[in-house]
């Protein structure tokens, strides 16, 4: 079971804070670090001093960290044109030696597009297809060759599909609780699907539909990676438990229903439910960023008992 952190920078963090927890990620054993990509805070916080851009700060991470892979979940489809998304991932992925892991989504947040003037358009699940559809086949395409793609929202005409990234292929991520259309999409595009937020129960249903979806589209579901996003909120006993939790503004009985939350053995059994109906790999989506002594206990109490 692999273990990253999940940092969701939008409710309060600088650079320094990210890169300080980053540096811990890598010290203390974890395999990944990764942020969300939002431009507003959520919620009854100040969100001070203001967001940072993912891509632009998993470009300095890059060449701060040495092993640690690093990642969006997600990417908002809606950001960015999906060309000048290929020349970004393909760049920070230089810069971290092929480090790098794109999970691109629909986008969904439609305050933060009013407030910062991004388009928030109605058609997102068509325009996301097209964009998979594109920063793959970029990136696919044979030094020396170009690549066309004349879609309904899109359209590149003799690209050089360039730069290419350093590793032969970025691993995309693609994830949600959808029934129908989001199975498919990764069945035919995701190197790994991932499910936040969800209970075991809701978990094993969408892994089961997305192999039978790879199934159907003719791969072997197995070829995926299968994940889970979940907050974490673990203490040496129900005080530190509780002290964590009123810090990130939660209640403790809801983290341990809907969360890894508890002491180290509690996490462990809950890691172990996931891990049996397939979950592969756990994003910690850590809310309180100057709390290193929490992700030093997971690291030492958790997991050396993972398998």
């Amino acid at each position: 079971m692999d273990l990253r952190i999940f940092t969701e920078p939008q409710q309060g963090a600088t650079y320094d804070t990210l890169l300080t927890v980053a540096k811990a990620t890598e010290d203390l054993g974890f395999d990944g670090f990764f942020r969300s990509d939002h431009y507003l805070r959520m919620g009854d916080v100040s969100g001070l001093p203001g967001p940072t851009d993912a891509w632009i700060t998993l470009a300095g991470l890059a060449r701060e960290t040495e092993r640690i892979r690093l990642g969006t979940l997600m990417t908002a489809a809606t950001f960015r044109l999906p060309a000048v998304l290929a020349i970004q991932v393909a760049q920070v992925d230089q810069m971290s030696g092929g480090r790098v892991e794109l999970g691109l989504g629909a986008g969904w947040f439609e305050e933060e597009h009013k407030a910062y003037g991004i388009p928030f358009p109605k058609e997102k699940f068509a325009r996301l297809e097209e964009q998979l559809e594109i920063v793959t086949g970029l990136w696919a395409t044979e030094a020396g060759k170009s690549f066309d793609f004349h879609g309904t929202y899109y359209d590149l005409t003799d690209s050089p599909a360039l730069p290419k990234p350093a590793q032969r292929k970025v691993p995309v991520i693609i994830g949600g609780h959808g029934a129908t259309r989001t199975p498919r999409l990764a069945a035919r595009y995701a190197d790994e699907f991932n499910i936040p937020f969800a209970s075991v129960e809701d978990s094993a249903r969408q892994f089961g539909r997305v192999r039978a979806a790879a199934e159907e589209a003719g791969r072997a579901a197995d070829d995926l990676t299968y994940s889970n996003a979940l907050v974490v909120c673990v203490g040496r006993d129900d005080q530190e438990v509780a002290r964590r939790a009123e810090v990130i503004g939660r209640d403790v009985d809801e983290l341990k229903a809907n969360g890894l939350a508890g002491s180290p053995a509690e996490v462990v059994d809950k890691i172990a439910r996931y891990a049996a109906i397939g979950s592969e790999r756990l994003y910690l989506q850590t809310l309180d960023l100057h709390d290193l002594d929490q992700l030093e206990l997971i690291s030492t109490q958790v997991m050396p008992q993972l398998p």
